[in-house]
């Protein structure tokens, strides 16, 4: 029986992977995507009913609708360009302000996104913005977060009670939800990622920035000023990756790669 739950297990990830756009990292998603853009949907409105965000007629939300929207065409047609349209299945774009202190910002499975409007006291400029909004629906486009949830079912479930949580869509699978996405809490993204998908992200975030017209040499300038933040508390954004010099330098050296895709409007 061990041998079948194991040989079961290996055909479920086998069968299950992916490769993550641009980086080529192969990864295994054992969710269906289109599960967690519902429940994320869900969630998503939940928040906005209790962040009601900022009008869109406030020049600063107006600005995070722009910054999205230019960087949401770069990603639909990049995609699309590399034959890769099927990753946004589903996706429903949305990008809102919230009054809220808090220096932090994140981006649902389906293209949901917020920003905070503490980050902005921090970002200073559009570009820096666009830098941050890159890297959270960098995690998006990439399914961290599918990654993430899958890589905690792996160690919850053995090979059979996998098999049935993803047929059935088990009480288990929505708690695993609730707690990659922080359901009635105040930040989104509870379930921490990974070096490895932050610093991917990273990268992604600033090739998208740079796709969309933003200059990614900004990029080290706001990295900087956030780790200037820090302090004994350190901004929610940077709970999971701190943001330090190996963080500044390993973006600098990606820099001339970012640059390929730079096209100034």
């Amino acid at each position: 029986m061990r041998k079948l739950l194991i040989a079961l297990s290996a055909i479920i990830i086998v069968s299950s992977c992916s490769k993550v756009p641009v980086t080529g990292r192969r990864q295994v998603n054992l969710l269906p995507e289109s599960d967690l853009i519902g429940m994320s949907l869900t969630e998503y409105k939940d928040f906005l009913t209790k962040n009601p965000p900022t009008a869109s007629s406030n020049n600063d939300a107006a600005m995070v609708k722009r910054v999205g929207s230019r960087i949401e065409t770069a990603v639909t047609q990049y995609m699309a360009k590399n034959k890769m349209s099927d990753r946004l299945a589903g996706y429903k774009w949305e990008y809102n302000l919230v009054n809220d202190p808090t220096v932090n910002a994140w981006c649902m499975p389906g293209g949901k996104v917020v920003v905070y409007s503490g980050l902005l006291g921090v970002t200073q400029n559009e570009t820096a913005l666009a830098i941050v909004m890159g890297h959270e629906i960098a995690h998006a486009v990439a399914r961290h977060g599918n990654e993430r949830m899958s890589q905690e079912m792996m160690t919850q479930m053995g090979g059979m009670a996998l098999n049935v949580a993803l047929q059935t869509k088990s009480a288990q699978t929505q708690t695993i939800f609730n707690t990659a996405y922080g359901v009635g809490s105040q930040v989104a993204v509870l379930l921490p990622y990974s070096r490895l998908h932050e610093s991917e992200a990273d990268k992604l975030g600033l090739i998208f920035a740079a796709m969309a017209g933003y200059d990614p040499q900004e990029a080290p300038k706001f990295w900087k000023r956030m780790s200037a933040q820090g302090g004994a508390k350190p901004p929610q954004i940077l709970s999971t990756h701190p943001s330090d010099t190996k963080r500044v330098k390993d973006l600098e050296a990606f820099m001339p790669e970012a640059m390929k895709y730079y096209k100034k409007k």
